[in-house]
């Protein structure tokens, strides 16, 4: 589905007055009833990523960290059972899954600072124990999203649980989220392969084209070049995403010219629309679509024409 941007604009701007949860995307359903949901779901994913980029740094000053700490502990303290991580990201207006980030870091810090001591002062007994202990607590970012995907690695069961419900209920970040992009990501990429092969295209995988030493390359190459739309294609990618301006020009920088450098003009399919102002790039050798195109034409049938 192709948007204008001043439509485009308007979502965004009905996003910036809602917080980030599956409450505020029925809203948004309702209030943009003509939209399709895969669409408006993307969108909204993405202002929310935005606005959590422009944010993120007064989440993490020492200061911040060692409030959201305290205020946790004193939390689980008067009640275990309650969402205390997840409200308090609610609160300041932060994603669950990051603040459950900040506090398992802070927790692994303060449990490794722990054992440091005692092996500082304890005698040979309890330091050969503390030592086997503090292969436990080190806070690498390898160790903690391990505990993030798998909370139930995390040495203390409160903030395991408290890890759990912030991950369960994050619409836009964390592993849960990353795992659905991903499986989606995949979808779509068989959906086009299927297409291609239903249309008799011979093309050359991404993964056959990385096993030949090539660093960025798009989906699909074709073997043989096709026409969509008086426009000559080489390759094709697959975006399961909106097309917005900020997305689309970060791709346009890290991958699309990248592409058309080495392998010429191609497609680019955002399964879930695009602004329509940003399909300006046809006459350089960048084509924008919301579906596989259904006017191909090869060169079989350029010479049966003729």
């Amino acid at each position: 589905m192709k948007l204008s941007k001043a439509q485009y604009d308007e979502i965004a701007q009905f996003l910036g007055h809602v917080q980030p949860t599956r409450q505020s995307l029925r809203k948004l359903k309702e209030k943009f009833p003509s939209q399709s949901q895969s669409t408006l779901l993307s969108i909204f994913s993405q202002e929310y990523q935005k606005q959590i980029k422009r944010t993120h740094a007064k989440h993490h000053t020492a200061e911040a960290i060692e409030t959201y700490y305290q205020r946790y502990l004193n939390g689980v303290m008067k009640n275990a059972a309650a969402p205390v991580l997840l409200d308090l990201a609610n609160e300041v207006d932060f994603a669950p899954s990051l603040m459950a980030r900040i506090v398992l870091e802070r927790f692994l810090q303060e449990k490794e600072q722990a054992i440091l001591t005692w092996l500082a002062f304890g005698n040979e007994i309890q330091c050969t124990w503390l030592r086997s202990q503090i292969i436990k607590f080190p806070s690498s970012k390898t160790l903690i999203n391990s505990m993030l995907r798998d909370p139930s690695q995390i040495p203390d069961g409160v903030l395991a649980n408290q890890v759990y419900q912030c991950t369960v209920n994050d619409c836009c970040y964390g592993p849960l989220v990353d795992c659905i992009k991903h499986a989606i990501g995949h979808e779509h990429e068989v959906l086009l392969r299927e297409m291609l092969l239903e249309k008799n295209l011979s093309f050359i995988a991404e993964d056959q084209l990385r096993a030949k030493g090539y660093d960025k390359t798009p989906d699909f190459i074709l073997e043989v070049p096709v026409a969509v739309e008086g426009h000559i294609i080489h390759w094709i990618e697959s975006k399961a995403s909106f097309g917005d301006e900020s997305s689309h020009q970060a791709h346009l920088q890290d991958q699309f010219w990248s592409y058309w450098n080495r392998f010429g003009p191609g497609l680019v399919i955002y399964w879930y629309g695009f602004i329509e102002e940003l399909d300006c790039h046809r006459e350089r050798g960048i084509l924008l679509k919301d579906c596989f195109p259904t006017d191909i034409v090869t060169l079989r049938h350029s010479m049966a024409q003729r």
